[in-house]
């Protein structure tokens, strides 16, 4: 069919923190920049980030960017890669003031600065006392951040297309990204949008399980667009389970929370973190303080009928701070737990939260593969930054307060990057037919009448999955059999049908496209997980308890097309100061 084009020089996916960072970037040296959001773009999921963004401004406590990048090195379990991440500690501090200036509200000191919270992981002299890094707008950093930069976005005449969903990537003869096929959710028509250069930045994949703190939206499109472009993804064995969500329902309760003075406690009031990080206690990194909870419950140290979670306490705070600090928190409670944090204490439970791994980019953003010799291939036009790019400054566990961090340096570098890339690509190549009418032929297939699955069940047995095969602690004997049955969920998807045929709206045509997304995604998370013989950050495993630098101190890249899995070296070496080099990680 005839399919309409639009054409643009740059094309970003996602209007999160990372995309529309970008964006601002972009459209302020005059470049024609198009967002494509599947939401408007302030109910992107940056808009749930509680906590703060971590940047060594020293406002409170003595504090310097070297000692972040120490603790984010030790955070990521010594596989985050230290040149990515000496530029992102370097570049914090500059980006918070640009955003200050920019009008994100950030709470404030009596002195009039940028107010900062202590956040699990962070430390003074190289692991010393608690470091206080976490610049925060009370409990709604993300959603200060998001609207800041959307209205600047607006400002800047960035163009927008919400409510778009993109469904494949383009590319030219030669390989290079050139674009996507999107369908408008509003008429069900597609479109297809070429560009110079790509951004992906889409965002997490959450909804791989069935508790998590993710919105819907959070399927992994971007990944899985990445994955059947033949782009391996890197460290999907990496999934954060945050320690403190609400439990059995998943919402999350901010690590800000046991910043400010809430702590964890088991069904004998007992502080139980003390056992396991008896310096830092409930301020241990988050992979670690999962762990703690996960195994008081299941040495039935749980608390209410079932023994299933523990208890986070903040009622000895007073009204006041959790009022003025804490104000989300309070809200989230009382509407979906009837209780208020002020005299209740709230039960928690470890909840799927962040996918440290996605698609493989250099520290400007750029996606690299390997190819022939060499590890890192760039491909020429295509770039990620954000939660579904792996680049990688997190490895193999993330630290709280540099999510927002990593989104908003690596958008902006991306940025930077691509207007270089314009300069010595200044014409529209035309895109390849044949790509353009398969990924036609991937978003016309859900016409298919007849009876079938429902879109619904396959997702739901998918998500429970994930949950019973890969959690907070997994086996090999678990895992393979999570493979099986992940392999055959996957088998089932052409079977579905959608009831619901009509084009205006049809949110139904939506998530099938987003089921097939997280289908991939899984399969990769398993066979990656699977694979690793090990202990690592969020990676536990009960049959190899321990991290083995000898033999895994390296990067997992799955390739979708041939089910394959290869690695690449860790970047132990910074860009000006010297190696972190591999030990013990306690706290």
């Amino acid at each position: 069919m005839n399919i309409p084009v639009r054409r643009f020089d740059t094309l970003i996916l996602g209007a999160g923190g990372g995309g529309l960072r970008a964006a601002l970037q972009l459209a302020r040296a005059d470049a024609h920049v198009a967002v494509v959001s599947k939401v408007f773009p302030t109910r992107s999921h940056t808009v749930a980030a509680q906590g703060g963004v971590n940047a060594a401004l020293a406002n409170v406590t003595p504090d310097n960017w070297h000692w972040h990048m120490y603790d984010t090195v030790k955070g990521s379990d010594y596989l985050g890669d230290q040149d990515a991440i000496e530029y992102m500690c370097r570049a914090a501090a500059h980006l918070v003031y640009e955003l200050e200036h920019a009008g994100v509200p950030f709470s404030r000191l009596e002195s009039g600065r940028i107010y900062q919270r202590p956040f699990g992981g962070q430390s003074r002299e190289f692991g010393g006392a608690q470091a206080t890094r976490t610049c925060a707008a009370a409990d709604r950093t993300g959603h200060a951040i998001l609207h800041t930069l959307y209205q600047q976005n607006i400002r800047a005449r960035t163009h927008f297309f919400d409510e778009y969903f993109a469904i494949d990537l383009i590319h030219d003869d030669e390989g290079a990204v050139l674009g996507v096929l999107t369908m408008d959710i509003a008429t069900g028509e597609p479109l297809v949008i070429e560009a110079k250069t790509t951004l992906i930045a889409t965002g997490g994949c959450g909804q791989l399980y069935r508790t998590t703190t993710n919105a819907h939206i959070n399927t992994g499109d971007g990944m899985a667009m990445a994955l059947r472009a033949g782009i391996p993804l890197q460290d999907m064995e990496f999934f954060q389970f945050h320690p403190t969500g609400i439990a059995g329902k998943g919402m999350l309760i901010t690590e800000g929370a046991r910043g400010e003075g809430g702590y964890l406690v088991n069904k004998d009031g007992e502080r139980f973190m003390e056992r396991y990080a008896p310096n830092v206690k409930d301020l241990a990194s988050r992979d670690v303080v999962s762990r703690a909870i996960s195994i008081e419950v299941r040495e039935g140290r749980g608390c209410g009928p079932n023994a299933d979670h523990v208890m986070l306490k903040l009622d000895h705070l007073g009204s006041d701070i959790v009022a003025k600090r804490l104000p989300g928190i309070r809200d989230t409670c009382k509407t979906f737990m009837h209780l208020d944090p002020v005299d209740t204490p709230i039960p928690v439970f470890p909840t799927a939260h962040y996918a440290m791994g996605g698609i493989p980019t250099d520290r400007f953003g750029r996606v690299v593969m390997p190819s022939g010799d060499s590890p890192e291939e760039v491909i020429p036009g295509l770039y990620a930054a954000g939660e579904c790019a792996c680049v990688s400054v997190h490895g193999a566990n993330r630290l709280g307060g540099n999510s927002l961090l990593d989104i908003l340096v690596f958008g902006r570098a991306a940025a930077n990057d691509i207007l270089g890339f314009l300069k010595n690509n200044r014409y529209h190549r035309p895109p390849n037919q044949a790509c353009i009418d398969k990924a036609y032929e991937r978003f016309a297939r859900w016409e298919k009448r007849g009876d079938g699955e429902s879109v619904q069940a396959v997702r739901a047995d998918l998500k429970k999955a994930m949950e019973d095969h890969c959690g907070v602690f997994r086996t090999e004997k678990i895992m393979q059999e999570g493979i099986d049955v992940i392999k055959a969920i996957r088998a089932r998807i052409p079977d579905v049908r959608l009831q619901d045929q009509s084009k205006v709206f049809n949110t139904a045509r939506v998530e099938a496209l987003e089921l097939e997304n997280l289908a991939d995604i899984a399969i990769a998370t398993m066979r990656s997980a699977e694979a690793r013989q090990e202990s690592r950050g969020a990676h536990s495993r009960i049959d190899y308890p321990d991290r083995d630098d000898a033999h895994w101190m390296k990067h997992s890249l799955y390739t979708l097309q041939d089910d394959s899995l290869d690695y690449k070296p860790v970047r132990t070496k910074p860009m000006s100061v010297e190696t972190f080099p591999p030990k013990k990680r306690v706290y």
